[in-house]
């Protein structure tokens, strides 16, 4: 299943929008990869197995299932979580990538991809939409958070 969806972080035409800098952003979606039981609620525990500026090895736990990952950053501009295929999963992919389309505008592109190919009318392109669905919200809950941190000031030290 590949999927991408962009949520919108700024909109220059829209002054209800509280606007984020692109530090507040990246600073809160790399809080997303270090701490994201702040992110996901129904994520047991996260152990940070080697952490590099540039990267982290982490696994994951929801109930009895553990995931391994990998995540990769390129400062301000993209974040690589890589799943190598463990148990009965595939290898899949998420690229976040910051956008800067204009002058004040910032957008942030969610891009996932498992290397499955689904064919139309399978069970799996009918199970696939309701994890597009569960992906775009769960990334909208993201950007929420991440703006709700950034009223509070929590990014607005190196050290968040």
């Amino acid at each position: 299943m590949k999927f991408e969806h962009l949520v919108q972080i700024n909109d220059p035409l829209n002054p209800l929008i509280e606007p984020l800098t692109p530090t507040q952003l990246w600073r809160g979606l790399v809080l997303r990869a270090r701490a994201p039981k702040l992110f996901v609620p129904w994520l047991d525990d996260c152990d940070i197995v080697s952490s590099t500026p540039q990267a982290l090895e982490r696994v994951l736990r929801y109930g009895d299932v553990s995931i391994r990952d990998l995540v990769n950053f390129e400062p301000e501009q993209l974040i690589r979580y890589a799943i190598p295929a463990q148990n009965e999963m595939v290898a899949s992919t998420l690229l976040v990538r910051v956008e800067t389309p204009g002058a004040d505008a910032l957008n942030v592109r969610f891009s996932y991809d498992d290397g499955v190919t689904e064919e139309a009318g399978s069970m799996d392109a009918f199970y696939n939409e309701f994890r597009r669905s569960a992906y775009q919200e769960s990334d909208i809950d993201t950007v929420r958070i991440i703006r709700e941190l950034a009223a509070e000031g929590r990014f607005d030290t190196e050290h968040f």
